[in-house]
């Protein structure tokens, strides 16, 4: 299976479905952490009718994300634009197509989630809400529960990187996309 892994820098996500056999790309502005198949670039760029299988797409957060809602006022533009590009991401000529979000505007703005999943169903004992908006594809059964509820977010350090190590999707969560999707 071809799968498109967007908006990953980390190469986490791409590497969980390669490891399982799939032709796999990841594709962000950034650079990719891990060495493997990644297009840095835009992702219009690459998303083309009957060639890619699955996608799960990764969009930025940063205008979405409820947890910045004190800051929406001075948003609108960016809100409008971010929304857009999920909207996009969702209608692209993709047979399965799996969306990651924290809990956002999408939900009001667009149209509520398939699932909310937490880290510690999939073997991290962390919490962080985690919205999945879904397209041919079933919800994730947990994997792994285990104890411990720890807010992720809040014990990330302060720092520049801070917003890339708070995005990164844990490995836990990548394999059950990977197995399960795959």
């Amino acid at each position: 299976m071809r799968v498109l892994i967007a908006c990953e820098f980390s190469g986490i996500v791409r590497e969980a479905f390669k490891a399982r056999g799939h032709d796999t790309m990841s594709c962000d502005l950034l650079p990719s952490e891990l060495h493997g198949q990644h297009y840095e670039g835009n992702v219009r760029n690459i998303i083309r009718p009957d060639y890619w299988d699955m996608m799960i797409a990764f969009p930025p957060y940063t205008h979405l994300a409820v947890s910045g809602a004190r800051w929406f006022k001075n948003k609108i533009w960016a809100q409008r634009a971010a929304l857009g590009f999920v909207q996009y991401l969702m209608d692209a000529p993709i047979p399965k197509i799996c969306i990651e979000n924290p809990i956002s505007i999408i939900s009001t703005r667009i149209r509520k989630p398939d699932q909310i999943i937490q880290p510690w169903q999939f073997g991290h004992g962390e919490t962080k809400a985690t919205c999945l908006w879904l397209k041919g594809l079933s919800p994730l059964t947990p994997t792994h529960i285990v104890e411990g509820r720890t807010s992720r977010d809040h014990h990330c350090p302060p720092g520049p990187d801070r917003w890339k190590n708070r995005s990164r999707t844990l490995q836990g969560i990548a394999n059950a996309m990977a197995e399960q999707w795959g």
